[in-house]
């Protein structure tokens, strides 16, 4: 079942059409989100920088586009797929609505909530191997579209195609200042003598939750000194850890660069306190 602006419908239902925007323009915005019985894993950060988003492409929100309304709504996508008591993955988009060519003729939206089943309860740190790769065909702007979670994500998608096509498991992105900035699906830390650093949105990377819930948590908690700050591709390889975090994921280690393997300790400890931090949420 899909939620269609508040209506819930079959899947297979046709309720898009080729005059949609996020379509024809790429005119949208979504969330990614985990739900466990019930409960969404940071929601008000999510909401903020929906709304946050939103606005920074001039897009109308709704009077009842409240925090406790849209959870109502993806509570109600949840139930229809039968997924209350276990844990999910929510895909809340919002798109305007369709008319005009570049220039809309209105700002008014419509959105749309997916829900599919989750493995694990909780974030679980991935044992298995992880080799990444830079990804230089195409490079990323550094300016504030680029840390919205749009629906253009064409260069993610090349990446992807580019990382299975030479067995990586993912492939790190670069600005126009040949920066590193983030894996395809997620943020990027680096780990070296008990630094731990990670992008600054400057830089373009996304602007992600788990992104700042461990900054958060570093700010909390003592043993290593934490900087946002620009990542050269130089610095991978002298690295002793390599971390991706996104909303679903949590926590991902990368295992292999080139020719430099990587370890987890530093993952592993922050995966407890990112769980601890969920519940609590």
């Amino acid at each position: 079942m899909v939620n269609y602006n508040g209506n819930l419908l079959e899947e297979n239902t046709q309720f898009l059409d080729h005059q949609n925007r996020g379509l024809r323009y790429g005119d949208a915005l979504f969330e990614t989100m985990r739900m466990v019985n019930g409960k969404l894993f940071f929601w008000e950060d999510h909401y903020l920088r929906l709304m946050a988003s939103m606005r920074v492409l001039r897009m109308e929100i709704p009077m009842d586009f409240t925090m406790e309304f849209l959870e109502s709504k993806i509570s109600e996508t949840v139930e229809a797929n039968s997924l209350s008591n276990s844990q999910a993955r929510i895909r809340f988009t919002v798109f305007r609505e369709k008319g005009g060519l570049y220039l809309p003729t209105t700002n008014e939206i419509s959105y749309c909530i997916e829900a599919l089943p989750l493995k694990n309860p909780f974030y679980v740190l991935s044992e298995d191997a992880y080799e990444v790769e830079l990804f230089k065909d195409f490079y990323v702007n550094a300016d504030m579209l680029s840390t919205l979670k749009t629906n253009n994500k064409i260069i993610n998608v090349v990446g992807s195609i580019f990382a299975k096509e030479n067995d990586y498991q993912n492939c790190l992105l670069l600005n126009s200042s040949k920066q590193v900035i983030e894996a395809l699906n997620g943020n990027i830390f680096l780990v070296k003598n008990g630094v731990i650093k990670t992008p600054p949105l400057k830089d373009g990377c996304l602007n992600g939750i788990i992104r700042k819930k461990l900054i958060d948590i570093l700010g909390k908690i003592e043993g290593y000194q934490f900087e946002e700050t620009s990542i050269s591709p130089f610095e991978l390889q002298k690295a002793d850890e390599l971390f991706i975090t996104n909303s679903i994921a949590g926590i991902q280690p990368i295992t292999r660069y080139r020719k430099k393997e990587f370890g987890s300790t530093v993952a592993k400890e922050l995966l407890g306190k990112l769980n601890a931090t969920a519940r609590l949420s």
